[in-house]
C-alpha cells in the first residue's frame, strides 16, 4: 500500500453541523403529548398526580426513542462513509496490484 491509503485509516468521526429537523412523527407526538397533559390538567385534581407520573414516563420513553433514532441515523451515515473510504481503498489497491502486474510482465 501507499502512504496515502494510511491517511484513509487517520479520518475524523462524523458529527453533523445541522442536526436534522425533528421528523414528522416527532412533531405529531409532541403535540399529542401537550393534547393529552391539556386534557390530563382538566381532570379533578385528586387524580392529576397519577396522570402527571404516567406523562413524565412517557415524555421520557420519547426522548429516549427520538435520542436513540439519532443514534442510529449517526451510525448509518458513519457507516455510509467507512464504506465509501473502503470502496476508495479497494480501488487504489486494484491499481496499484495492476501496476506491479505489468512491471513484472513487462521485458527488462
Amino acid at each position: 500500500m501507499t502512504s496515502d491509503s494510511a491517511v484513509l485509516y487517520a479520518r475524523p468521526a462524523v458529527v453533523p453541523e445541522n442536526p436534522p429537523p425533528p421528523s414528522i412523527e416527532s412533531v405529531q407526538e409532541v403535540h399529542e403529548l401537550a393534547e393529552l397533559l391539556q386534557l390530563v390538567d382538566d381532570l379533578p385534581t385528586k387524580y392529576r398526580p397519577d396522570f402527571y407520573k404516567v406523562l413524565d414516563r412517557l415524555a421520557a420513553c420519547l426522548e429516549r426513542r427520538q435520542r436513540t433514532l439519532g443514534y442510529v441515523q449517526d451510525s448509518l451515515n458513519q457507516m455510509n462513509l467507512d464504506l465509501k473510504y473502503l470502496i476508495f481503498d479497494l480501488e487504489a489497491t486494484r491499481r496499484e496490484r495492476d501496476e506491479y502486474r505489468s512491471l513484472l510482465e513487462s521485458p527488462f
